[in-house]
């Protein structure tokens, strides 16, 4: 074949093959500066080419981090792969993530995660990834999970099938993933305080009771109830309804700090019995407000987004959000007060999500842009995007690139234009005025 048509042929076949594939949607991006488009098309081509063909997502493929970790990205973590098929179909590439859910669906049928939950990591072909999580603890034994994994899984199929409603494929994915996935999350809570039984936190780092976790607990229990509430499945909607409301409840009582006026990371229930709070301020109590639990424009949401702003940006020309004060990975200095950790790309996204959420007005919704400007100022000339920044000389740090911060970021360009087409409205016609006034 080759002979035949000469290499150059197959070359530009191939150029206009991901040419039309990446530009098949059209989103009108006409508003945007042109770095910030050019960075969400390379990240669609770049996230699609760290996807298996059997739907594992992969959190990244650069193996130079195996000489500082001494292991790979290349697994597919549940939460990372929930968010990326969030925004692929956000984007709309359903038949991709449809893979994804079918491989997610594989893993939920068989072995110790048929009871409803999954497990750290997994490889590309469905096996058990390499873990650091016990089994057993000071003589005790505990779930190794990190159950937002999970919880988010539910959430991102929810908002597939809410947008493309395949109904075959969903009453597959309700009838041995979704009950599943819900009962566990329903049941595995502390029957004193609602919350959900402790796990590691969405970092891999710390056992306990996450903020994040309950959050994205919520949103998988929400998903649950909308697909019960769809196939007639009343008595278990109520069963999930009920215990999204209890964790809700738990959360302003128990994850919420009066003293601190913001969400705690987490707290650590003690041999006594007491939940002992985590003071440490973390980026990752932006997550009540993005994944439902409360509005982003809610005061406990408001002070803990503008805490995470004041504590966690890094004071140097760089800037950028940290994960969290203190943070020692991949760490460069030992100025904690001027750089608390390396700014990561999604955790400065969150920021902007938070923005554009609560944003009512077209001046709102210019806070987000300069955080869009300021990743896409920092992708590799190639529009590779890595997991972390040096906060001194912009360098790329840590796996690159990372598959979440390329989904964090179509993710937030394209909140930024459905808020735009939502708050920017012509009386008259109900058409968005930023696409009236390109036609005028």
């Amino acid at each position: 074949m080759i002979t035949g048509h000469g290499i150059e042929y197959f070359i530009k076949r191939t150029e206009n093959y991901w040419r039309a594939w990446v530009n098949k949607e059209k989103p009108d991006f006409s508003h945007l500066p042109e770095n910030v488009v050019e960075l969400y098309k390379k990240s669609l081509l770049i996230l699609r080419t760290n996807i298996d063909s059997n739907g594992a997502i992969i959190a990244g493929n650069d193996s130079d981090i195996q000489h500082f970790a001494r292991d790979a990205y290349s697994y597919m973590w549940p939460r990372d792969g929930a968010l990326v098929a969030y925004a692929l179909d956000m984007a709309g590439y359903h038949g991709i993530t449809r893979n994804f859910f079918d491989f997610c669906l594989d893993i939920i049928s068989k072995g110790k995660e048929s009871v409803g939950y999954f497990l750290h990591k997994y490889n590309p072909n469905g096996s058990l990834g390499s873990s650091w999580h016990p089994w057993v603890s000071n003589g005790e034994k505990n779930l190794p999970i990190q159950e937002d994994g999970t919880g988010l899984i539910l959430w991102a199929l929810w908002f597939h099938f809410d947008k493309f409603r395949d109904i075959e494929f969903a009453v597959r994915q309700y009838e041995n993933l979704v009950i599943r996935c819900g009962d566990f999350l329903a049941s595995y809570r502390d029957d004193e305080t609602g919350l959900p039984l402790p796990s590691y936190d969405l970092w891999e780092e710390k056992w306990g009771i996450h903020t994040f976790t309950a959050s994205a607990v919520y949103a998988g229990l929400k998903a649950a109830e909308n697909f019960s509430e769809f196939f007639g499945d009343i008595k278990r909607s109520k069963i999930y309804r009920r215990a999204a409301e209890d964790v809700k409840t738990a959360m302003d009582k128990y994850l919420y700090s009066k003293e601190y006026k913001r969400f705690l990371k987490m707290i650590v229930p003690d041999k006594n019995g007491s939940l002992e709070p985590e003071l440490t301020i973390d980026a990752s109590i932006y997550a009540p407000f993005y994944f439902g639990v409360f509005e982003p424009d809610n005061e406990r949401v408001i002070n803990t987004m503008n805490a995470i702003k004041a504590q966690l940006w890094v004071k140097t020309e760089v800037g950028g959000i940290s994960r969290y004060r203190g943070d020692s990975y991949h760490k460069v200095t030992d100025n904690i007060d001027g750089v608390p950790g390396n700014p990561w790309f999604i955790c400065t996204l969150w920021l902007a999500q938070w923005h554009i959420a609560k944003a009512k007005s077209i001046e709102d919704l210019k806070e987000a842009l300069p955080i869009l400007e300021w990743v896409a100022a920092r992708a590799l000339p190639s529009g590779v995007l890595a997991e972390q920044v040096h906060p001194y000389t912009n360098q790329p740090l840590s796996v690159s690139p990372l598959t979440w911060s390329h989904a964090a970021f179509v993710t937030t360009l394209l909140e930024y234009r459905h808020k735009l087409d939502s708050i920017d409205i012509c009386p008259s016609c109900g058409r968005p005025m930023h696409r009236l006034a390109k036609q005028a």
